[in-house]
């Protein structure tokens, strides 16, 4: 719901526009004086301004300079009984959006209203879109038909229309950002903006001002004001990737955000209130973070509502087959090149590789691989497939020949990770609680983790 700002100082008129315009659902503030409309702008996070021109102390344009002072995206429309041009040129050079004479129509006033929003949020949107090189804001293919990313998909559908905070985990290349971008187009706030961030791309310093921005002054280099990524995101949702590279400083920053939906500029002295639904993701362990004092406990907590681990690509190696053919087919088109074939061999050693670069691994290799074959068949000298020390084909987990050290070496391996695959799940990522459960010390339990692959 958008909150609307009236600044009247006649009772009737403003009266009037307050139930005209919560009949149709918006929020409305009342300011009768100039003063007073500049207040509730301080204090209160408002979508759009709607101002008498002739107001007590400080008149519609001192209020129409500091709103855009204040936030220069928000639209504002000037109400005036004095239609002259010259009141219209004035309001339209402070950055109005429009402007509107008495008496007038309130159909026609709240088709102004609603043009005024549409128009802010596409603004807002191209600023976004312009950031992300024009990259695609829609709804996300995430393809699949194994069991495990079967769950994953039945989970954000049932997370997705709450506004809960969740946490994405999963290792690098596993397609975190396209579930938060599938969360998002889920919601309702789908409308709205998808505002995705690396917080281990950019430096502390400069990190604090693209999430929160920045006043004129605040720093040098700073020659006006900026808004920040949570600003930009208002009402729709924030993806903060890599979380756990986060500075220690600003993760309290963070934390306010979750605990109030306020957020402080670089150099402001006040707040500005937000509404945006959160989703962060790591490819780090944040539990270990949290005991060796990297990444704030109370911060943890807060993410950790509504945990969902996306599993490699390995361990969904039924779907390989379908991503093959879909990057393919993707990559093909692309690059203009004829139908592609590829060897029997092939689609065997895509199988069991160990992909530790996940599914972005696969999509680099096999645009690499139909760029080498020249449009036509690939084989496998077209793929640069690295030995991996964990690069062990599933059938050799559990062998059915060999030695007895080596039959009970594998089928140790294979039930411990069975077992502890189906702790983790239990524990829902929780290591420590996983340990404990396992009856192993959390160094061990990290240890074959590892080993496993899991």
């Amino acid at each position: 719901m958008e909150t609307i700002l009236v600044a009247e100082d006649k009772e009737s008129m403003a009266a009037m526009l307050k139930e005209t315009l919560e009949s149709e659902g918006y929020g409305v503030l009342v300011a009768r004086d100039g003063p007073e409309g500049i207040r509730l702008l301080r204090e209160h996070k408002v979508d759009l301004v709607l101002t008498d021109l002739k107001l007590p102390k400080k008149n519609g344009i001192d209020v129409l300079k500091f709103s855009k002072e204040e936030n220069h995206l928000r639209p504002v429309i000037i109400m005036t009984a004095f239609g002259s041009v010259e009141t219209a040129v004035e309001a339209m050079k402070g950055g109005a959006f429009d402007f509107i004479t008495k008496p007038f129509d309130t159909d026609h006033l709240l088709m102004l209203i609603r043009r005024a929003i549409e128009t802010q949020r596409l603004v807002t949107e191209n600023i976004l879109l312009k950031e992300e090189f024009a990259a695609q804001l829609g709804l996300p293919r995430i393809i699949g038909k194994s069991e495990k990313i079967t769950a994953v998909a039945q989970v954000i559908q049932k997370v997705a229309p709450t506004k809960t905070t969740v946490l994405l985990v999963g290792e690098s290349g596993t397609g975190k950002e396209l579930f938060a971008r599938a969360l998002h187009n889920l919601s309702s706030r789908q409308q709205y903006p998808f505002v995705p961030i690396n917080c281990a791309a950019i430096p502390r310093e400069l990190l604090e001002s693209e999430l929160f921005g920045h006043e004129k002054g605040a720093f040098t280099g700073a020659e006006s004001k900026k808004l920040g990524k949570f600003e930009l995101a208002d009402k729709g949702t924030i993806f903060l990737d890599e979380i756990g590279d986060m500075d220690i400083v600003l993760q309290s920053k963070l934390l306010r955000v979750l605990e109030d939906g306020q957020i402080e500029r670089v150099g402001a002295e006040k707040s500005v209130k937000v509404d945006v639904r959160i989703i962060a993701a790591s490819n780090k362990d944040l539990e270990k973070a949290v005991e060796e004092k990297k990444f704030r406990e109370d911060l943890y907590y807060r993410l950790n509502v509504f945990p969902v681990c996306i599993p490699p690509l390995r361990e969904r190696r039924e779907d390989i087959p379908l991503l093959v053919e879909y990057f393919i087919n993707k990559y093909a088109m692309e690059l203009k090149t004829p139908s592609i074939s590829f060897s029997s061999d092939v689609l065997d050693s895509l199988c069991n590789y160990y992909w530790k670069g996940n599914v972005r691994e696969l999509e680099n290799a096999i645009e690499r691989a139909i760029i080498l074959s020249d449009g036509e068949t690939i084989t496998l000298e077209h793929f640069a497939l690295s030995k991996s020390p964990h690069a062990e084909p599933a059938d050799k987990l559990h062998p059915a020949d060999g030695s007895l050290e080596a039959v009970a070496k594998g089928a140790s391996r294979a039930a411990e990770t069975e077992r502890i695959t189906k702790v983790l799940k239990e524990t829902r990522g929780n290591k420590s609680r996983a340990a404990e459960v396992l009856k192993v010390s959390y160094k061990t339990l990290l240890t074959k983790i590892k080993d496993y692959g899991i």
